[in-house]
């Protein structure tokens, strides 16, 4: 199980402070899931940064009590000097994990060919994409963090990344940000909105997505949910 507690975050920006998280809380045990709905640019990605450690929340905190992935295709922790090989090992040593029984599963989901042992940096994104799925597959994890970029790109890497998550693994506990309340509806069980800054539950999928419909027609400040 891991909470999120009282949990903001704010920036500095040119036009001053901004909050882009506010008093966020929930809990998720073990083998559950979460879907989080939220218009493009309501804070979706940053909470995940948080949640995964990637940054720090301004005020409150994050209490986990299990294992926890960093989001899923993030590309920023890549070395760009190491070829995908010796990011490979290099992710291992960091989770104390032998990465040679990894190297086939990584070299056969990428289909990187020759490149997995050239400099990250001579990479695509797409190509860095598949790298960063498959090292997030390649180390198990308790929870998994999930962008909406991983279940709508496209089809043939589509198929397989949800093989690997919600078929192989689906014994573990996932969060899912997105703005399409179908993929919410397709693969999760409870559903929030952020809005505003606020989490907000609901007690079913489909209240979640009645309220994220409704906040859509108004301007983003005035929906509250009913």
């Amino acid at each position: 199980m891991f909470s999120v507690e009282h949990v903001s975050k704010t920036y500095n920006t040119r036009m001053g402070l901004r909050r882009v998280l506010d008093d966020v809380n929930f809990t998720l045990g073990r083998g559950r899931n979460l879907g989080i709905l939220g218009r493009n640019g309501a804070g979706k990605s940053t909470l995940i940064r948080l949640i995964s450690g990637a940054e720090a929340p301004t005020s409150g905190s994050i209490r986990r009590h299990m294992s926890i992935s960093w989001p899923l295709a993030f590309v920023g922790a890549f070395q760009p000097n190491l070829t995908g090989l010796d990011n490979l090992k290099f992710i291992c040593r960091v989770y104390g994990v032998d990465h040679r029984p990894l190297v086939p599963f990584v070299e056969e989901f990428t289909e990187l060919g020759l490149y997995f042992r050239e400099p990250v940096s001579h990479y695509s994104h797409g190509m860095m994409t598949r790298l960063a799925f498959a090292l997030s597959m390649a180390i198990e994890f308790d929870c998994f963090l999930i962008d909406e970029s991983i279940v709508a790109g496209d089809m043939r890497f589509h198929e397989r990344c949800h093989n690997e998550l919600f078929v192989k693994r689906k014994d573990r506990a996932f969060i899912l940000v997105t703005h399409d309340p179908q993929i919410i509806k397709t693969l999760c069980e409870n559903a929030s909105v952020l809005h505003e800054g606020r989490l907000i539950p609901f007690a079913t999928v489909d209240e979640a997505q009645a309220f994220y419909a409704q906040s859509l027609t108004m301007p983003a400040d005035t929906a509250e949910p009913a």
